[in-house]
């Protein structure tokens, strides 16, 4: 465990013991005499450390630990084992000094009231936190700056679309000016024009404050754009920790090769070269054995006609993809 950092855990587990039973009458009466049980380990023994400042991506399929593991780090639930320390605190201790400290927002999940003003959850939440209003008012106004707030404050939160909504409950959560974020999903179900305000904001915020945020989301676009480490998990272990381009240089097999012929992309058969993934009139892509990158390029330059040729590697998307659907899920570090 490094002390040094803002987040440390060290070994933590969270294992829940739930009932299962066969469909039927007959099974269900036999389940009143003897119950069978099973152990679901929904976190199994991850250890990582976030340094102050940081904005870490925490990767995982649906299932994976994810939301768990930011539950008990912002002191929902207790683990099963191990330990976690976030600004010195141990967090399902429940501390008022540390959750005056940290913030958790979940994408799925309402912190305004409903059938009041945004502007009346605010103040709900000033005096909940006990921020003096002499700090209050200078918050509330730099976040309505960055969120854009203004014309929203006034509105009760059931007049709100699921964008503007989530602009609020974000504000909401930082109007205690948290050192620490959880963010579990922040831009969920919400269009790509408010998915990118919202990133825009998350970066500026941190940049501004020196945050530290654990940022959770199925949106490849958000990690690129904010993340330059990530730690994926999968069935409650830890499988890769460290850069996000690290993780594409390491564990993608394949590279996209793009060639634009002299003659269009219409016409003639690559297959030779490699999967055909994509074609038009121009051009044509193809995917290619990583360690068979450089043989192709050269072969396609000495057969073909070719005007230009780009090599990149595959969206994160789909070395995520790769990565989970290893035929056996191991530590991948």
């Amino acid at each position: 465990m490094t002390t040094s950092s803002v987040i440390n855990v060290d070994e933590l587990r969270k294992i829940y013991t739930v009932a299962e039973r066969e469909a039927g009458l007959t099974a269900a009466l036999r389940s009143l005499v003897k119950r069978k049980t099973r152990e679901v380990r929904a976190v199994d023994g991850i250890s990582f450390s976030v340094s102050q400042g940081e904005i870490v991506g925490f990767l995982g399929p649906n299932g994976a630990g994810k939301t768990t593991t930011l539950k008990m780090l912002s002191g929902l639930l207790h683990p099963t084992r191990g330990d976690a320390q976030v600004l010195g605190f141990r967090p399902w201790e429940r501390d008022r000094d540390y959750l005056r400290r940290m913030t958790l927002v979940m994408g799925q999940r309402n912190q305004l009231v409903w059938d009041i003003p945004v502007a009346d959850s605010f103040e709900l939440n000033r005096a909940v936190y006990r921020i003096p209003q002499d700090e209050f008012g200078p918050t509330v106004a730099n976040l309505t700056d960055l969120l854009e707030l203004g014309p929203l404050l006034q509105k009760p939160v059931r007049n709100l679309s699921l964008g503007e909504r989530m602009k609020c409950e974000i504000a909401c959560a930082l109007l205690h000016r948290p050192r620490v974020l959880f963010l579990d999903e922040p831009t969920i179900g919400l269009d790509v024009t408010m998915q990118r305000r919202i990133r825009t904001f998350l970066r500026e915020y941190n940049q501004r404050t020196g945050a530290t945020v654990l940022l959770t989301s199925h949106y490849m676009a958000d990690v690129e754009a904010l993340c330059k480490r990530v730690i994926v998990i999968h069935h409650g272990i830890l499988l890769y920790d460290g850069g996000l381009a690290g993780l594409v240089e390491r564990f993608s097999p394949f590279k996209t090769v793009t060639v634009e012929l002299l003659n269009g992309g219409g016409s003639g058969s690559l297959e030779k070269y490699g999967e055909v993934v994509a074609r038009n009139d121009v051009s044509v892509t193809l995917r290619v054995p990583k360690a068979e990158t450089a043989n192709v390029t050269g072969r396609l330059l000495h057969d073909l006609e070719v005007v230009d040729l780009t090599v990149q590697d595959p969206p994160i998307e789909d070395v995520i993809e790769h990565v989970f659907n290893q035929p056996e899920t191991q530590s991948l570090l």
